[in-house]
This record gives C-alpha cells, structure tokens and sequence, in this order.
C-alpha cells in the first residue's frame, strides 16, 4: 500500500504537453498507489512533445466536461509551451482548475505549466515557481515567483523543468497525501 493508496488525482493536458512532466509524475503516482486519470478537451489521446520533436500518445480517460473535480483529491498541470497556452483558453479547464483551489485541494505544476493558473486567478500572494520563461507572467498576475527546484505553498507544488522532475515527484505524493489545505484558496 502506497502513501496515494485511497487517492485520485486529475491530470489536465492537452496535446503538446512535455512528455516527461506528465509521464515521470504519473508513474510515480502509480507506483504510490494513486488512480490516476489523464482529462483534455477531447476525448481519445493526447499527443507528447519530447523537447525539439513529438513523441508519444497518451490515452484521455475522460473529456473535462465529463470530470468533475469534486470526483478527485489532487490535480496535476504539465508543462510544455503547447499544452498550458490550449488550456488557459478554455473556460471549462479553468472551471476544473478553480474548483480545486476552491475546495483546498493540492495542485501541483510544472514548468509553463503555471500559465493555466495565472488564467484560472489563483496566483496572486502566492509564492511558486517556473520556467524562466513565464516568470514575468506570474509577477505580473502578483504570485511570488522564486527561481527554486520546488516550490510548496499551501498544497500548491510547482517546479521549472524537467531537471526538478525527483524533487517535484517527492512533494507532489507528500501534498496529495495530506490532502486538503487550509491556505489552499481561489
């Protein structure tokens, strides 16, 4: 029995997503025992980006319109340049998203993965992380943007690239193990 062994976490991506920030986290939730549902805006698979090129498919287990976050005790955001930019132009993502924080419930993000927050409005006082190349974005949204490997504020995990990938996994399985926040907020 993992520490994830009653849990299921929401894993919302569109195609363009990094490969590796959804498969590595996934398979480390697996491996602590999470049921683990990947959610776009279309149904069938995602289609990965492997740093210069695409890669892998991944199968959609149910369309956003189909999910419902009160279902689920976490949410994961990939990254990618492709993925987070479809995301945070899509109302009902960001109804998901929104519900999440609403309810105290952890999130965790990756890379230009924090743009759907920015979108969704729940970064301002926060403190987080990124890619450098988004980091301006979420100043400017009024989040605490601070160049570390991994970044925990209230249930809400983020981290910059694929080379904090370990430290990420780590927090995301602790934070999803605690489960609701109280300073976890919309």
């Amino acid at each position: 029995m993992g520490q994830l062994s009653n849990r299921t976490i929401a894993v919302l991506s569109e195609s363009g997503f990094e490969e590796v920030e959804l498969t590595e986290p996934v398979k480390r939730l697996k491996e602590e025992g999470a049921t683990v549902h990947v959610i776009s805006s279309k149904s069938g698979k995602i289609k990965a980006w492997d740093q210069d090129h695409w890669s892998i498919e991944v199968d959609v287990d149910k369309t956003i319109s189909e999910a419902n976050a009160d279902d689920y005790n976490g949410l994961l955001l990939p990254g990618g340049v492709i993925n987070p930019d479809q995301l945070r132009v899509n109302e009902d993502a960001i109804s998901f998203v929104k519900a999440f924080f609403e309810a105290g419930k952890p999130v965790a993000a990756i890379c230009h993965g924090p743009q759907t927050l920015i979108n969704a409005d729940v970064v301002k006082g926060r403190k987080l992380t990124s890619v450098k190349n988004i980091a301006q974005d979420l100043i400017n949204a009024g989040a605490d943007w601070s160049d570390e490997e991994v970044v925990v504020d209230q249930g809400l995990v983020t981290s910059r690239t694929p080379k904090d990938l370990p430290a990420f996994n780590d927090k995301i399985v602790e934070e999803f193990a605690e489960g609701v926040h109280e300073g976890q907020h919309a």
